[in-house]
Order: C-alpha cells, then structure tokens, then sequence
C-alpha cells in the first residue's frame, strides 16, 4: 500500500437508490440561442470550484448544450467535476456547499449540486468515470460535426414543444438521440485513430 492509498478517505458503500432533494420539478425553462456569456459563467464557477476544493485533484469541464457553439440550449451551465470518491462528501460537498452550491440529486455514482438560482448544475463523479468521458466525447463531437449538431438541436426543440412535469422526463426522453450521436462519435474517433496509425504509403 503506497503513501496515497492509505491517505486516501476509504470507500464506503454508495448509494443505491435516487434521492431528489425537494422532489420532481416541472420543466418551466425555455431553450435559448447560443450565447457566448456561456462560457464566461463556465469559467467563473470553474474558478469558484477550483477554490472551494484547492488542494485536491479534480477535473472540471464545460458540458452540455451550453458549451457547443451553434447549439439551441436551456440557459443552464452544465459543470462535469471528476473527484477522487464521489463517497468521501466530506471532501468536496461540504466545500462546493460552503461555495454557495445546494444539493440536488444524490444517486449511484453521481451528486447534483446546483446554484440557488438553479442557473449552473454541477455533476461530480469519481475521476475516470464512464460518465465523465461520455460527455466530453458528445460535447467534442457536437462541435465539431455540423449535421449532429443539427441533429440534436432540432429533437429539443421538438420535445421542448410538450408539457413536462418532471425535468428529468424531459432529459430521459433524448437519451435515444444522445446514444445514437455517441455511437457516431465513437466510430469516428476509431476512425481517427486508425487513420493516424496507419503509416503514409511513400
């Protein structure tokens, strides 16, 4: 056992079950075009986060439809946090709480914390989650292939048209879309890596 193993907080049991705080919330947000201030909100509460947990080794990413130029969006920042135990919450919730941040869903493998405003949505994760490299992976892919893009941003405009009573209905009802898009990108990122390991015929 190394030095760092045995600093580390033990792993303790997750949680089994889905425990929205304050219950299911209807969908009362319309979507908006893309706005540049996007990113610069991403980069504020990157920053307020970094602070909150100085010390320990976190990752911190933009995601979601907020961060793909050109995309059709809900005015609410996505923050992807990859921690080293999403259990230890001693470590970094009750920090991103002092920060100003209220939790929201507690679930396996994952925690929600969200401004009071509900304006910027904090998912964390253990570092090298399947999770975390499955919303980079979209979020790459969206910015730069046109047509997915396209894709995804017609299919929320079209769900945005229905009543949802439950915020996560509405988010469950583009899992298709999204793992179709995800399957796209895996093939062309294969294809990428084939490419490039495939010595140039002189």
């Amino acid at each position: 056992m190394t030095t760092d193993d045995r600093a580390r907080p033990p792993r303790r049991p997750d949680v089994t079950d889905v425990e929205l705080v304050g219950g299911a919330e209807p969908l009362r947000v319309a979507l908006h075009e893309h706005d540049p201030r996007w990113a610069e909100v991403f980069r504020e509460h990157r920053a307020r986060i970094v602070a909150a947990l100085a010390g320990q080794d976190v990752v911190v990413e933009h995601i979601g439809s907020t961060s793909v130029p050109g995309l059709a969006a809900k005015p609410v920042v996505d923050v992807v946090v990859a921690v080293a135990d999403v259990t230890a919450e001693e470590d970094w919730l009750e920090p991103l709480l002092a920060a100003g941040y209220e939790l929201r869903t507690r679930e396996p493998g994952h925690r929600l914390v969200r401004t009071p405003e509900r304006d910027v949505h904090v998912h964390v994760y253990d570092r090298g989650a399947t999770a975390v490299s499955d919303y980079l992976l979209l979020r790459d892919h969206l910015r730069s292939d046109a047509a997915d893009r396209a894709l995804y941003g017609d299919v929320k405009r079209e769900l945005m048209t229905r009543r949802w009573e439950d915020t996560n209905d509405y988010a469950a009802a583009k899992d298709d879309v999204i793992a179709a898009i995800k399957a796209r990108a895996r093939a062309a990122q294969a294809e990428g890596s084939a490419g490039a390991a495939t010595p140039a015929c002189g």
